[in-house]
């Protein structure tokens, strides 16, 4: 089978305002970046441009950071892509500042995609559905998650691993980073479907990462070439250092920072499996062509158990009573999403037409009555269960629901997914909203993916809001998160043409991931690390795994030739000179 997929662009909903750029670098001087533009054009199919308009489009993400690119390639195929690395790389050799990286959708948040030097564009050609299985898709990285989706629910399976922006993210993006949502607390994230990836190495070769026994393994390590270096160097590091790897492996359910050297091997069958390395390393090893991926099929109903919190003493209780019975998804919104939900709730239902619009604003009478007598919850807690039955879904909610009975806490089931549609709307769009109502204010992740342990919330959440506090002149603020898995996002809405305002991005975000930290987190659960958070790698993994780091980057991209800064090497002035400046 082969399926072609819309390759249109669409920037990130919620970012799609943004400030304007004052100053763009760029590394290649113009006689370096017109020949290698001529030796590209000669050696792909694809296309090769340099273009203003083109450079500036790939020039942001929907991150806080502009970087310049030299050019755009956009291959045909596999070969295309080993032809692209393997110039960019004899220009390396020969002295020319440049690197390369991918980019597919430009949904990241990170800076992940941003270079000075060739961006390879995966969505111009590179985007079909290979094939469709009853538990597997085979897929290239340019094919938008929407397009992919539509391809497996034919065969009534799906990839549950996709993210928040599932409309507009792509695969390359989905992959590169490890990304996860809403269903990944009962599903878990994009590693756990990665079965097999086609790669294009740092020489421009080209191999299959996939679950290898010790004796294939064996057999790989023979190999007098660059995959065979890979294997025998990667054997010798991770078991030399299987303790300290082990030691730093992260203890939450969800992380994307750093390399995975704890997923390489498989501790039960003693299989390796490389392509666990490569999903979430951001396009810094290798770059991969096709991917194999699990899929799974899904349950037809779902029954949601809504809790209104006023204590946050006891949400740990509340969240180890309802995770035993378990729902797919664990979601919540704090006050403030709420009360800005309410102020703006005709803003947010005129969008959907008027039918809708009414049976929405209906149905969310009974929350206004509620916040009218009882105040305004500190947390609403969203437990979605999910069963081949609606019967048997809300059967699963109530049972949630009686584990609750003797906390005393305000609960309601919706019964459908048409009743819960609204708390899902408040969750998913809220911040868009707040942003479009909220001129000259533009959203800014910096502090925007930290997972910490379910455990720990009493004490983490009012002193991370005892930070926010601290900074409460210089931005405006939501708090929505995977409560069931400790993963949290921040956006501030910033006026970035002001310095100080930028200054407290760099201010703020050490002492947040120092807090999560401390309680035993993460700094990020999906959105990795990229531009803004691989200088806080030292301080989450200490020396020692970030030497791995570095060995690890190094023998699969000697010449680091592969989106550099990127983590390994990232630094804080990367963050000061790179972030973008806003226009008043």
């Amino acid at each position: 089978m082969f399926f072609f997929c819309n390759n249109s662009y669409h920037e990130y909903e919620i970012m799609s305002n943004r400030p304007t750029c004052e100053v763009y670098y760029d590394d290649m001087n113009g006689t370096d970046a017109n020949t290698l533009k001529e030796t590209l054009t000669k050696a792909m199919r694809g296309e090769v441009t340099d273009e203003e308009s083109a450079r500036r489009s790939a020039a942001r993400d929907t991150s806080l950071f502009s970087r310049m690119p030299a050019m755009i390639v956009y291959p045909e195929d596999a070969d295309d892509v080993s032809a692209v690395v393997r110039e960019v790389g004899r220009a390396r050799s020969a002295g020319v500042d440049v690197s390369l990286a991918a980019r597919a959708a430009g949904t990241d948040m990170s800076g992940g995609p941003l270079t000075t030097g060739v961006v390879i564009s995966f969505t111009k050609h590179m985007n079909h559905v290979i094939d469709v299985g009853s538990d597997y898709a085979i897929t290239e990285p340019g094919v938008f998650y929407r397009d992919f989706e539509k391809e497996t629910l034919k065969k009534g399976v799906l990839l549950p691993s996709y993210p928040a922006s599932r409309e507009l993210a792509a695969m390359g993006g989905i992959v590169a980073n490890n990304s996860g949502g809403e269903r990944t607390l009962a599903y878990g994230k994009t590693d756990r479907y990665v079965e097999e990836l086609e790669v294009v190495l740092s020489d421009g070769s080209r191999t299959t990462f996939k679950s290898f026994t010790p004796e294939e393994v064996a057999d790989k390590k023979k190999l007098q070439t660059l995959e065979g270096s890979i294997y025998r160097e990667m054997d010798d590091l991770l078991t030399k250092n299987a303790a300290v790897i082990e030691e730093h492996r992260p203890k939450v359910s969800k992380n994307s920072a750093g390399y995975a050297l704890w997923s390489i091997r498989d501790e039960r069958t003693g299989a390796t499996n490389l392509a666990k390395l490569i999903c979430g390393s951001q396009g810094t090893l290798a770059l991969w062509t096709r991917a194999k991926l699990g899929l799974v099929n899904p349950k037809d109903h779902r029954a949601m158990l809504v809790i209104f919190l006023h204590d946050l003493n006891i949400l740990p209780e509340i969240v180890a009573r309802v995770l035993k019975q378990k729902p797919e998804s664990f979601e919540s919104y704090d006050d403030k999403t709420f009360t800005f939900a309410t102020k703006f709730l005709f803003d947010l239902l005129k969008q959907m037409g008027l039918l809708k619009a009414i049976h929405l604003g209906i149905e969310f009478i009974p929350e206004v009555e509620e916040v009218l007598v009882g105040g305004v919850p500190k947390l609403i807690l969203m437990a979605e269960f999910a069963e081949d039955t609606i019967e048997e879904a809300d059967r699963r909610a109530a049972a949630a629901q009686t584990a609750l009975a003797d906390l005393h806490l305000e609960t309601k089931i919706e019964k459908n997914e048409t009743e819960s549609e609204k708390y899902w709307i408040v969750r998913r769009e809220s911040f868009a909203l707040l942003r479009k109502s909220l001129h000259g204010y533009y959203a800014s992740p910096f502090i925007d993916d930290f997972v910490v342990p379910p455990a720990c919330y009493p004490e983490f959440l009012p002193a991370l809001s005892a930070l926010l506090a601290e900074y409460a002149s210089h931005f405006i603020y939501t708090i929505a998160g995977h409560i069931g898995n400790g993963n949290f996002h921040i956006i501030p809405l910033m006026d970035l043409s002001k310095e100080e305002n930028r200054q407290v991005i760099l201010d703020l975000a050490p002492k947040v991931y120092a807090l999560v930290i401390r309680m035993g987190g993460t700094t990020t659960g999906e959105h990795n690390d990229g531009i803004i958070r691989t200088p806080y790698l030292p301080m989450l993994f200490g020396p020692e795994m970030i030497a791995l780091f570095a060995a690890t980057k190094k023998i699969f991209d000697p010449l680091n030739i592969f989106n550099p800064g990127k983590k390994v090497g990232g630094t804080f002035d990367d963050i000061k000179r790179d972030m973008i400046v806003g226009s008043s």
